[in-house]
């Protein structure tokens, strides 16, 4: 893993969840939940400047010493403590922890389960409003310089979690004494107050070169060799004794009271993560790091940087066609592409191949609705089973693993099948699950393994989102311009995207509406296949590619605009239709085109008004090339290198 970070081939937020991991910290534990830290120093300017290291909070110091006064208070503390054995008055410069349940808890108490969590700590109900976490800005100040008992980091989902900074459950937190009903969670002014940038600001800044090339620092506190010891004194950085539980053997305890108490203190306060690298993690982890400066003294480099994307990502527009070599090239229209780290496979239309070896397909749509397996490279159908025919005609099909197999069409309901393999070879299929939910045809498919998601789109023009493992309704999306006709998951960030006709929609994982547009203004033309370029979840550079029946291919990305006469100007030039419910937020999300591919125009140097429609999309492995096939049974790669 260590290696993986140093070649930037996992971010710095996966990185943190290692060592969280490593230390014994969990999502399932709250007391023992795992801890990130503040990245951040400015909360009140109205944009985030990242190149400014002034932005940022010195990672070299706990929350503790984040001031010059703070400092010399808490030194003051340890300095007049004695040391005694047992006592909770035992010498350190910190009584509370930057981790604990009820901070966790406090964080995400408008979301459940966190609320009856949080409530149930609280004896029942919630805290004073005034104590209630109701500010980023007013938090960061607490714990870093107004408040001596306060000295808490953050959590994982401050970096990809939007939700939890709005009480879209209408709990009622109480009122503040300055007469400020808490709702929402307010946010920093460079956020225009929503929630999606502040999280995507945030995960940037922690991705940050300056934060990549200091985040060892703050590592060294909380799970290297600054934890105890003379270090940690040196670093302002004790603890109660009792929050290292590694370090206190309670078995050897005999007074029951002595020891609930010291339970109960551990339970309330949080404990330090475990060591995880010896004495000296600074060196164990990060010599690597370590470099000489011009003048001779030693310099940290930075490891990470938010403006490396992969070639095809950093260079739109210079995409240009290149050769490409499919292994059995189909004949008809294609239906589905694989990028394999060998080579390039393409089936037809009504065919899917199965993971992970794709070496077999699945087929459909027969006029006696049976469906097919076979071997890729071949046009033998193998196994041939009936027993999809009582579900009326198939249209779409997905085949997320292995094993299981979802199918949909005529009859508007969403078949899960299991597929059992002997020795690698077919040898029955058998229904698992009927899903209703549609009121008409299921027009297309699409599954996330990683996020254990699957969507459907209706003739009915609506989405629906079901659980891949309980196989149940999680949500539904809402009327769409037109049927559906595509759809595709995100498998870093879990959004989704669905496209109507012309229109295309991006939503959350959790159904709420980004932004959509009219992504053509020819009547004829309407969109027929989706993907998204997926480089890392946190990067702002995603691209949502389209495939349209005019045969041009349609890059997108996301653009934020602050000023409502700019976000109106956009709206009437792309067409994008207003977000349900948005009133009030100064900033608008919408979709940008960035780059058209027109094969005919690549290679004759016009368009063409008979151009096929593009029928499928693919983006490689290491996101360096855009895979298309058409309707005429063509595959085409556009790259930078052409």
């Amino acid at each position: 893993m260590l290696q993986k970070w140093q070649k930037r081939e996992i971010s710095n937020f996966d990185y943190l969840m290692y060592l969280n991991t490593l230390a014994g910290r969990s999502y399932n534990d709250y007391m023992q939940y795992p801890v990130f830290p503040w990245v951040l120093a400015d909360y009140h300017s109205e944009t985030l400047n990242l190149s400014n290291p002034h932005t940022f909070r010195d990672l070299s110091k706990p929350m503790g010493a984040q001031t010059v006064e703070r400092k010399r208070k808490f030194i003051q503390r340890y300095n007049e403590v004695e040391k005694s054995e047992g006592d909770l008055s035992a010498q350190c410069h910190y009584c509370t922890h930057y981790s604990s349940a009820i901070i966790v808890a406090s964080y995400l108490v408008r979301m459940e389960p966190f609320t009856q969590t949080f409530c149930s700590l609280q004896g029942g109900s919630f805290d004073v409003a005034d104590r209630m976490f109701h500010s980023v800005k007013s938090t960061w100040e607490s714990a870093s310089r107004d408040n001596m008992s306060d000295v808490r980091e953050l959590i994982p989902e401050f970096f990809y979690l939007p939700e939890f900074l709005t009480n879209v459950n209408h709990f009622e937190l109480g009122c503040m004494q300055d007469g400020t009903v808490l709702g929402d969670v307010q946010l920093p002014p460079w956020a225009d107050g929503d929630p999606h940038k502040f999280i995507l600001l945030h995960r940037e800044a922690l991705e940050s070169d300056y934060v990549s090339a200091h985040l060892h620092r703050w590592i060294d506190l909380i799970f290297g060799h600054k934890q105890h010891g003379s270090a940690a004194v040196e670093a302002v950085n004790t603890y109660h004794p009792y929050f290292y539980g590694d370090k206190m053997d309670l078995n050897n305890i005999k007074d029951p009271l002595i020891k609930s108490t010291i339970l109960g203190f551990i339970s309330n306060f949080g404990q330090i993560p475990k060591q995880s690298c010896g004495i000296k993690s600074e060196f164990c982890f990060f010599t690597y790091a370590q470099g000489k400066s011009s003048s001779g003294r030693e310099t940290v480099l930075p490891l990470h940087s938010s403006g490396i994307l992969p070639p095809f990502m950093s260079s739109l527009q210079n995409l240009k066609l290149s050769p490409v070599t499919i292994k059995d090239y189909p004949k008809g229209a294609i239906g589905h592409i694989v990028h394999t780290e060998k080579s390039i496979l393409a089936v037809e239309k009504n065919k899917v191949l199965i993971p992970p070896h794709w070496n077999k397909t699945f087929c459909w749509g027969f006029e006696d609705f049976t469906c097919c397996f076979g071997n890729y490279g071949s046009e033998k159908n193998v196994t041939t089973f009936e027993c999809m025919a009582d579900w009326g005609k198939c249209l779409c099909a997905v085949c997320p693993t292995a094993t299981t197999i979802i199918t949909s069409g005529t009859s508007s309901v969403v078949c899960v099948w299991e597929l059992s393999l002997v020795k690698d070879k077919v040898k029955c299929l058998n229904f698992r699950q009927a899903l209703y939910g549609h009121t008409q045809a299921v027009t297309c498919l699409a599954a996330s393994v990683t996020y254990s998601i699957f969507v459907s789109g209706s003739d009915d023009r609506t989405c629906i989102i079901w659980d891949l493992n309980q196989l149940t309704y999680i949500n539904q999306l809402p009327a769409h311009e037109a049927s559906l006709c595509s759809v595709a998951i995100n498998n870093s960030t879990g959004a989704i995207i669905s496209c109507a006709g012309s229109y295309l929609y991006l939503w959350t994982v959790n159904g709420q509406l980004l932004a959509s547009i009219n992504t053509t203004c020819s009547p004829e033309s309407h969109i027929v296949c989706c993907c998204f370029a997926e480089v890392m979840d946190w990067d702002t550079h995603s691209i949502i590619i389209t495939g349209s029946t005019d045969g041009v291919v349609r890059l997108w990305k996301i653009e934020y605009t602050n000023a409502p006469g700019q976000a109106a100007g956009l709206r009437q030039q792309r067409g994008t239709m207003e977000e349900p419910g948005n009133t009030g937020n100064k900033c608008g999300k919408h979709l940008v085109l960035c780059r058209e591919l027109n094969l005919s125009l690549a290679l004759t140097g016009k368009p063409s008004k008979t151009s096929p429609a593009v029928t499928a999309l693919a983006v490689s492995r290491n996101s360096s090339k855009l895979l298309v096939g058409d309707d005429w049974g063509r595959v085409c790669c556009w790259s930078v290198d052409g």
